[in-house]
């Protein structure tokens, strides 16, 4: 097989080609001009972001990684009660900064029933944040509260250490956490 050439070859954009970007997905995400919540997971974490479109690129108002959750008591790692935690965390830290509504961001992950990223979209409802959440996308209440793992018993402290934090938002963008 050759390969192609001529002024009728297109070349797609480099992350595009790497698979890493979905350009109509994020076109229609953008179009929207709601604030997105990006959720990323890793093989150990969970990353969370809420950014807004400005002239410049993409400005980030809040953001907070599973990891993140040592914090406040809990051992993030990649699963459903760390990516619910964070992403209620994500939530706070975004009220604070004045953002009322998000759109889910999951990028090229798979819209698959039960998925961690949309147990962070629950997080972010649960912190206060409007979104379009379709129940049926999420795990059962046992999963996202961690009853099945070891660490279920420090879910329920880490939420309320979280609840209970003061997340404002300084004059340099920068996000400063006083846990009281």
């Amino acid at each position: 097989m050759t390969k192609a050439n001529g002024p009728n070859y297109l070349v797609h954009f480099r992350r595009r080609r790497a698979g890493r970007t979905d350009y109509q997905r994020r076109l229609a995400l953008l179009k929207s001009g709601i604030p997105r919540m990006v959720v990323r997971k890793t093989n150990r974490y969970v990353v969370v972001h809420v950014t807004k479109l400005s002239d410049n690129g993409d400005v980030t108002v809040a953001h907070a990684t599973s990891q993140s959750l040592k914090d406040y008591g809990f051992a993030g790692k990649c699963n459903a009660p760390s990516a619910y935690l964070t992403g209620l965390l994500v939530g706070r830290m975004a009220k604070a900064a004045g953002i009322t509504k998000v759109i889910l961001d999951i990028g090229l992950h798979t819209s698959t029933q039960g998925s961690i990223v949309f147990c962070c979209q629950k997080g972010a409802i649960d912190a206060g944040l409007e979104s379009s959440l379709d129940r049926e996308k999420l795990p059962e209440e046992s999963r996202i509260t961690g009853s099945h793992l070891k660490s279920g018993a420090d879910f329920a402290k880490a939420k309320e250490a979280i609840q209970k934090a003061d997340l404002t938002v300084a004059k340099s963008g920068k996000k400063k956490v006083d846990k009281k």
